[in-house]
């Protein structure tokens, strides 16, 4: 009797509206919409808002079917096709725009799960109002009508610079100008917004002579222009809220995190999102791709969180990169999604061609960082201490023989260790120097580690020093977990920081807005740079590797991998296909020339931790692109320790 195999197929689509206009010339509209919901891997419906005869030069006619139609097509799609995210695009009249508000208010009010927990829609509303040329494209009665109507029900709006101006009534030429009115635009009652800045953006030390005397508007001087001088494009993100930590477990719309737990992408200090600036005409539809990029995301993490919590079949086709992706991850994916299209944009006919859908994850080049000041290029952030990645097996790194001198190349760049043991105390530290193999470890010091309070300095300051003193006599490089001021007093190595003890330092001695913004000094990050301290730091979704990146630090880390119970996470595995994609997005830190933002000499080591107890798994993880390996259990969990680093370090070639 033979058995038929079980075949596990993927889960269906997450389904993405958008209710918008049709562009006859397909590079913008409903036509970009659904070309890049596709590519996202989402499935796309559309509600048609107004029909448009144009080609690549401009338009010649508009028709706008009546309300009642529009009406039938969401009806009809919603009582059989039920969306997990809403792009809403062109609303031309003040009807249409009531005719949406009351699809949204009655989707909303009900819900679309059934009452199992099941998160609300996502809406992302890119209020067609002026086109990147200057021309308006809606009456005042209209843009009235969508404020009033839909920016109550929206997760996020991405409006452009002219657009953002249309609704403050006033010009934005700084990027102070810009931050504030981002935050008077959360004030009309949106939960986030993201303001598109691919456009001039003056310093903020402008003048009056920068205006013209007839207008209000700021004059195009090359010599002020931001975005023009530093060779980037960037996008002013805002929330109401904070984004809560990336969690799964985490309700999607009560995202406030408690004071000392914020991180630096959370949203409501805002940050700025910069890629590489494309100088280039063929730019039809960033605004429609980027704005159904970001529904499309958004439906990715909200059905991965369904799937991990309904444990059903499709469990395993989870990540808990994905699972993390709220409105900032989605505007980071957005961003380098939009950001490819326009590097591979052509012209197809007599004016400027449509951006190209691609696919996410294709590129450092693409992958937005998050500068701490707009205004200075990357070329000019001074970098962490780099750390050279593992370039394979060479006879002087073998483990059973391996010099700890070898790991610093001849041009004086240290190369990242193949394991990074994490222990607690001294006694873990003193048994490490002694073994073979170990060129790092890194000390995570617990509170009940501790014989006093678990914030006292002195007694912190004492067992970093005795570990920094074995480990500077064998030789083993120290990194500091979260302590890093004692760790530049005792004169170690390195420090790691997670992403909330990331935001503490940052804002250590810095914190002059009040809360509003994270623009600014490094803080406690200057402090570990002048000290010529290694830095290494903590990511688990797409917005925290964005900030990562624009601080180009010395590594970074990616976990949980697989399952762990060495530590308490708020974070579901990974799995092997996010290190790949990791590792794509990091790339070269260097700007050479094709567009990568960052800005250091050498390719960042990507660290992965969680669940990577033997050597079959750190096999997969480093042929998937990991340079180092973390561990905790591993080692402190086994009798044979010199054997356990001698298969892991192994398995690293």
């Amino acid at each position: 009797m033979t058995t038929t195999p079980t075949i596990t197929n993927p889960p269906p689509p997450p389904i993405v509206y958008t209710i918008a206009g049709s562009d006859s010339g397909g590079g913008g509209g409903i036509q970009a919409d659904l070309h890049a919901i596709h590519a996202l891997g989402c499935h796309g419906c559309s509600a048609i808002t107004c029909l448009t005869a144009q080609n690549s030069q401009g338009v010649t006619s508009v028709h706008s079917p009546p309300p009642e139609f529009l009406k039938m097509q969401l009806d009809t799609l919603v009582g059989d096709l039920k969306p997990m995210a809403i792009k809403i695009g062109m609303l031309g009249s003040k009807e249409l725009a009531v005719e949406v508000g009351r699809f949204l208010k009655g989707l909303l009010l009900v819900g679309d799960g059934d009452g199992d927990g099941d998160e609300r829609v996502f809406v992302v509303l890119d209020p067609v109002m002026i086109a990147t040329s200057g021309a308006r494209l809606i009456e005042d009665e209209a843009k009235e009508a969508m404020i009033e109507h839909l920016f109550p029900l929206v997760d996020i709006i991405t409006p452009n610079k002219f657009e953002a101006e249309e609704l403050l009534g006033r010009t934005l030429d700084t990027p102070l100008e810009v931050q504030q009115g981002a935050q008077d635009i959360i004030d009309m009652g949106v939960k986030a917004v993201i303001i598109k800045g691919g456009y001039t953006l003056l310093t903020d030390n402008k003048n009056n002579n920068n205006k013209d005397e007839n207008s209000n508007k700021a004059t195009n001087n090359n010599e002020d222009d931001v975005n023009q001088v530093i060779g980037h494009a960037q996008d002013y993100f805002l929330s109401k809220q904070d984004q809560g930590p990336p969690s799964s477990t985490i309700d999607a719309d009560n995202n406030n995190n408690t004071k000392g737990n914020e991180r630096m992408c959370d949203g409501s200090r805002g940050l700025w999102l910069r890629s590489h600036r494309y100088d280039t005409v063929n730019t039809h539809g960033t605004g429609c791709t980027l704005s159904s990029a970001i529904a499309s995301a958004l439906a990715i993490g909200r059905q991965q969180r369904q799937l991990a919590t309904d444990a059903g079949r499709y469990v395993n086709c989870c990540s808990g990169t994905n699972m993390a992706i709220r409105t900032v991850d989605a505007c980071c994916i957005a961003k380098e999604y939009v950001t490819a299209g326009v590097a591979r944009g052509v012209q197809l006919g007599k004016g400027p061609g449509p951006v190209v859908h691609t696919s996410f994850a294709t590129s450092n080049k693409y992958f937005p960082s998050v500068p701490l000041d707009p205004s200075i290029p990357d070329i000019h952030v001074k970098p962490f201490l780099p750390m050279r990645r593992r370039r394979g097996a060479t006879a002087s790194h073998n483990t059973n023989t391996i010099d700890i001198d070898t790991t610093i190349d001849d041009d004086g760049i240290p190369t990242m260790g193949k394991i990074l043991p994490i222990v607690e105390n001294f006694e873990w530290v003193e048994r490490l120097c002694q073994t073979k193999g170990i060129t790092d470890i890194q000390l995570r010091i617990k509170p009940s580690n501790t014989t006093s309070n678990p914030d006292d300095g002195d007694e912190i300051s004492q067992i970093i020093e005795r570990c920094q003193t074995v480990c500077a006599k064998t030789g083993v490089r120290l990194w500091i977990n979260d302590y890093w001021k004692q760790a530049i007093q005792a004169g170690c190595f390195g420090v790691h920081l997670g992403q909330e003890d990331l935001a503490r330092c940052i804002l250590h001695n810095n914190d002059t807005n009040n809360g509003s913004s994270i623009v600014g000094g490094g803080g406690g990050l200057d402090a570990i740079r002048t000290a010529n301290l290694a830095l290494g730091i903590s990511t688990h979704s797409y917005a925290e590797l964005s900030v990562a990146m624009g601080l180009k630090p010395s590594y970074i880390s990616l976990g949980p991998i697989y399952l762990t119970r060495s530590k308490n996470v708020d974070f579901e595995p990974q799995g092997v296909a996010t290190v790949e994609i990791w590792r794509r997005l990091m790339g070269l830190l260097i700007d050479d020339g094709t567009g990568g933002c960052g800005g250091g000499a050498e390719e960042i080591p990507l660290v992965v931790i969680g669940g990577i107890g033997n050597g079959e798994k750190v096999g997969e993880v480093r042929r998937a692109g990991a340079d180092c390996v973390a561990v905790i259990g591993a080692v402190t969990g086994t009798e044979d320790l010199e054997g356990v680093v001698s298969e892991l370090t192994l398995a690293m070639e």
